[in-house]
């Protein structure tokens, strides 16, 4: 139902005013109709447009639930007043099929009944209640945002949490398969993909201070302290030749995409998951390079109130020079040691400790010391990640050794490559591509004196051994003191960032970019962060009840949960549709009720039609 204007003349007093009316649409022989229910008046005791809205849905709710609801969205007492006075109109008129008490009695014809319209709701319901939560829609109107502007971007972000895909496919999902609009609002039938694009570009303007509203209001929501942070980068390829832009270069792509221009996202969590800051590099900007813009960046979006949280930080980021502008301001940090240590010595007060990994194999800490460094180093040996190295080291030694022998294999044939200075060449290519093994090996050329070469020799160096630090490396941080349990423990925090990459690249569809411009990249990487905002606030509650499923199953879940519309002729010919969602499942259920959600947007939608003839004898 909704509220539709009429405009009047009075030509006697050649006055000009508006009347409202309560109606209903409604299809018949496949075209749409409009009903009258009741009508309102002038309502000039209702001076905005949003009141006389709240009023059409507060009579529908009476007419709904045959008066004995209670009002489910912030209604004041003149709504209420008169939404009672024209639910009495109408049911003492009879101008709708009104439920009566708790039971809905109709003599249907069987053979009538139609199940049509079914679309998803589940998943949509899940997120927008995890919008409502986060309080996005109230920030938007904060920042003066019109309800129709609201209403699309809750569409467009809940969509690419739920069905990640191009605004072309979002457009025809929303259309065809998703119950979102009857959530949000929205006319399904005037949404098109430029309205999705341009959505995307005003929440980007917006970026900033949305993404400081988000990152306190979950701190506020959670009880939640920034104690530790976590920073690192990935990229993304774009599919495109991309020109013309700025942003998109050739750099060292993660995904070995060496014909493709990648642009760099940068992103600081917290330890629950939640995104503190969020920022877009060139594809060749190093990865060392970027941390000291961030940190200075990064302040207005953090809590903390006694010390700064403790960064958390992988090799590639932790060069001698990011480290000193830490301590310059005043952070603690933890990372892994970019180079492995030479000379080290056995922290005297500490002793060996042996934990088990996930999967309950060994891993050995121990503290340790180098000289020139004022820094706490802690010792690992995985037997895990020994296994791993021992079997890529034996791999790459295999390899590097039938290089050796092809080269060879061209010295002693007929046309092979036999000049001195070109086998030089090749080994020097093949030391290139193996850098690791290479110098375990003492390689020998023999040549007959004219710069020709004859043979070439192999040996493996007595007493290297590639295995021998296989499964060590070194964990190097500020913190002095907590032990080598803690200490693990936070850095092993650093896998909760890789789990936010795999969502935002897989999960949100933030992989491969598609769009042409600048702009649309930035735009479409953002909407993507807005939409992590919602998995992790939901995951963030269900791992503190014991779910810890990833996000696809979540929705997998969710979207056995739909909305259709059933409809069937009773005795007196009357169509009656009733538009209601399914009995969500166990599981469904059980989701709902840890995070302490609603079942359904709404109970049921019940019209009643009458027959075709009634129409035509009205006409006439």
């Amino acid at each position: 139902m909704f509220i539709k204007p009429f405009f009047k003349h009075n030509r006697t007093t050649g006055e000009r005013y508006t009347v409202y009316k309560l109606c209903e649409g409604y299809r018949l022989n496949g075209g749409i109709y409009h009903r009258i229910i009741v009508g309102f008046g002038r309502l000039e005791e209702l001076e905005t447009v949003e009141q006389k809205k709240l009023l059409a849905t507060r009579v529908e709710e009476l007419i709904a639930n045959g008066g004995n609801s209670l009002s489910t969205s912030a209604v004041d007492d003149q709504v209420e007043q008169l939404a009672r006075h024209y639910f009495a109109e109408i049911k003492s008129k009879k101008r709708y099929d009104i439920k009566h008490g708790n039971e809905d009695w109709e003599t249907v014809n069987m053979s009538t009944l139609k199940n049509k319209d079914a679309r998803e709701i589940g998943g949509e319901w899940l997120c927008k209640q995890a919008f409502d939560q986060l309080g996005i829609g109230s920030f938007l109107r904060q920042a003066e945002w019109g309800e129709d502007k609201i209403a699309l971007a809750t569409t467009h972000i809940i969509s690419r949490a739920v069905y990640p895909s191009s605004e072309l496919k979002s457009v025809s999902y929303i259309k065809e398969n998703s119950a979102i609009s009857e959530i949000t609002g929205i006319d399904k039938d005037k949404l098109t993909k430029d309205l999705l694009y341009g959505i995307s570009h005003k929440l980007y303007k917006i970026k900033t201070p949305l993404e400081q509203y988000l990152s306190k209001r979950t701190n506020e929501l959670f009880d939640l302290e920034d104690k530790i942070i976590l920073y690192d980068l990935t990229n993304t390829y774009f599919e495109g030749r991309m020109t013309g832009s700025k942003l998109s270069k050739f750099g060292r792509s993660k995904e070995k995409r060496s014909d493709a221009r990648i642009v760099v996202l940068a992103v600081v969590i917290n330890r629950e998951g939640f995104l503190k800051y969020s920022n877009i590099f060139e594809g060749n900007m190093a990865d060392c390079k970027t941390l000291g813009s961030v940190i200075d960046a990064m302040s207005n979006q953090t809590s903390y109130s006694h010390r700064k949280p403790i960064v958390v930080i992988d090799a590639g980021i932790a060069t001698d020079g990011n480290i000193a502008m830490l301590k310059n301001k005043g952070y603690d940090y933890m990372c892994v040691s970019r180079s492995s240590l030479k000379e080290y010595h056995a922290d005297t007060s500490a002793s060996p400790v042996e934990i088990k990994d996930k999967k309950k194999q060994p891993i050995e800490l121990l503290k340790v010391k180098t000289c020139g460094d004022n820094d706490q180093y802690l010792w690992v040996r995985s037997q895990a990640k020994a296994m791993k190295e021992k079997s890529m080291n034996g791999l790459l030694s295999q390899r590097f050794e039938e290089g050796i022998q092809n080269i060879q294999e061209g010295i002693t044939k007929k046309g092979g490559t036999k000049k001195l200075n070109k086998v030089y060449e090749r080994i020097g290519w093949l030391k290139q591509k193996y850098p690791s093994v290479h110098n375990y090996y003492d390689i020998t050329i023999g040549d007959d004196g004219n710069s020709t070469a004859t043979n070439i020799s192999c040996q493996h160096k007595t007493g290297e051994d590639p295995d021998k630090q296989a499964g060590i490396y070194f964990l190097r941080t500020s913190l002095k003191e907590n032990d080598e349990k803690t200490l693990w423990s936070i850095y092993n925090i650093i896998r909760e960032i890789e789990y936010t990459f795999r969502v935002l690249k897989s999960d949100l569809d933030l992989r491969p970019i598609y769009h042409k411009t600048d702009s649309a990249a930035m735009a479409h990487l953002h909407l993507g962060m807005l939409a992590y905002w919602l998995v992790a606030t939901i995951r963030y509650q269900l791992k503190q009840q014991g779910i810890s499923s990833d996000w696809r199953e979540i929705v997998r879940t969710m979207n056995t949960q739909k909305c259709v519309t059933t409809s069937l002729v009773n005795i007196k010919k009357e169509t009656i549709s009733i538009r209601q969602c399914t009995e969500p499942t166990k599981e469904v259920k059980k989701i709902y009720d840890l995070l302490k959600y609603k079942y359904a947007p709404f109970t049921r939608k019940k019209t009643v039609v009458p027959p075709a003839e009634i129409f035509k004898n009205d006409s006439s």
